[in-house]
């Protein structure tokens, strides 16, 4: 392994959850000015918006962004279509009866 490439620049750092104020301390190389006193010492502090405590995958609450999903919308749009095909293709077929029948009429008064 080579020597140079990790960084040796580990400390303890608190990271924070600003949904739900959760706090980890672990170990990172990541730099910040502001810092925290937890469990009596000082550590440098790291603000995150969204961790493994407040993401919704990892707490099981589902937040519903609009009534109908994506794949909702795209089936309902298909089947609107799809009527509006047959519905197409039915007074196209009425209208071609009503011509051949015109035609017809027209033929036997001549």
């Amino acid at each position: 392994m080579k020597q140079t490439i990790h960084p040796t620049n580990y400390r303890p750092v608190v990271f924070q959850d600003l949904n739900n104020e959760t706090i980890y301390l672990t170990k990172s190389t990541v730099s910040t000015n502001e810092t925290i006193e937890y469990e009596g010492k000082t550590y440098p502090l790291v603000k995150i918006h969204i961790s493994s405590s407040s993401h919704p995958f990892f707490t099981g609450e589902e937040r519903i962004l609009d009534i109908e999903g994506r794949v909702d919308k795209f089936k309902a749009k298909t089947q609107a279509a799809l009527r509006a095909k047959e519905m197409r293709m039915a007074s196209a077929t009425k209208k071609s009866k009503r011509m051949q029948q015109k035609i017809q009429k027209q033929a036997t008064k001549i």
